[in-house]
């Protein structure tokens, strides 16, 4: 596996639409040379392709999945009734996320 470079990172943020700065960059490449050196410890161990995968942490740890019953859903109507506002079949909430934050 290649290491992470500095272009790499940019190009990356680049694609999810967030900018790094130069700072912020370094600290992204240190992380993922940590997470690689730690990568490179567990290969190493002797037998590893021996230890069957977990689950969970946990040893006591049980799932119980329940069925996979296909059943009848609210009535839209009665939903949006309990709605202050509503356009056609969409809630309308307050708006969360303010555009004039995202990074360019």
């Amino acid at each position: 596996m290649s290491k992470f470079t500095k272009e790499m990172v940019d190009n990356y943020a680049e694609k999810l639409l967030i900018g790094l700065t130069d700072a912020e960059n370094k600290m992204v490449l240190d992380e993922m040379e940590i997470i690689e050196e730690t990568m490179n410890k567990i290969a190493n161990f002797k037998e590893i392709a021996k230890v069957e995968p977990m689950t969970h942490c946990l040893d006591d740890f049980t799932v119980e999945l329940r069925s996979d019953i296909a059943e009848e859903s609210a009535d839209i109507n009665d939903i949006l009734s309990n709605c202050d506002n509503y356009e056609d079949r969409e809630i309308v909430v307050p708006k969360v996320v303010d555009t004039n934050d995202v990074h360019e």
